[in-house]
């Protein structure tokens, strides 16, 4: 395949398993033979990174919605210019841990934003850079936040502190975009993990073989 790459965004809320499933979609896509590279929102370049560190660290003073949504779009400028349109115009993938969807999902669903201001942010930012393909992992928030909570080493970051009913916002908000966007697969993250594996490897097989992407061959033995 030539011409421009992929963009795939991995979406999903605390303790739905992305960093997993992000393994998992990295693994189906290496099978189909396409050059790859992996990232992550807020962050990605190290100014983006920086202000993720603004945006996830707890703090006594309250961060205003719009400042908050501001901040996400300023690091998002940045990675998209210095990192995903670059290696998209060169031909590679881009396999993403969240994008704008999490904008919608968290800022506008989840703090009250209005969603035609992250709408037009979002054609301000990446106007010509939207995902191909983004897969869902949905999880009821309680289960979640067990999920997450369960870890030792967890220590709750800005966003994860926050009570339930947020969460329970930011999950009907992601459910009605996957339900309004045919390029998003919904994956029942609440299931067992080899069967979330196994869905993500086959949306990733769907969408590989649609953009003329064949399996590599099995090696001798």
């Amino acid at each position: 395949m030539t011409g421009r790459g992929r963009f795939i965004v991995l979406e999903g809320a605390e303790g739905a398993g992305k960093t997993t499933g992000l393994v998992c979609v990295r693994r189906a896509l290496d099978h189909h033979g396409v050059r790859v590279i992996t990232t992550r929102e807020p962050g990605g370049t190290p100014l983006a990174e920086a202000v993720r560190e603004l945006l996830l660290q707890p703090r006594d003073e309250p961060v205003d919605p719009l400042a908050e949504t501001l901040l996400m779009f300023a690091a998002r400028a940045q990675h998209v210019a210095t990192v995903i349109e670059p290696a998209l115009d060169r031909g590679d993938w881009v396999l993403c841990d969240r994008f704008t969807g999490s904008t919608y999902a968290y800022q506008a669903g989840g703090r009250g934003v209005d969603g035609e201001v992250v709408r037009r942010l979002a054609e301000l930012v990446h106007p010509r850079c939207w995902p191909d393909l983004t897969l869902f992992l949905d999880v009821p928030p309680r289960t979640g936040l067990a999920r997450a909570r369960g870890d030792d080493l967890f220590e709750p970051d800005r966003f994860e502190r926050e009570r339930l009913a947020f969460f329970a916002r930011v999950r009907r908000a992601y459910q009605e975009r996957a339900a309004a966007d045919p390029r998003t697969v919904r994956i029942d993250a609440s299931q067992s993990p080899d069967r979330v594996r196994e869905e993500l490897a086959a949306a990733v097989a769907r969408f590989a073989a649609s953009a003329g992407c064949s399996p590599r061959a099995a090696a001798a033995t």
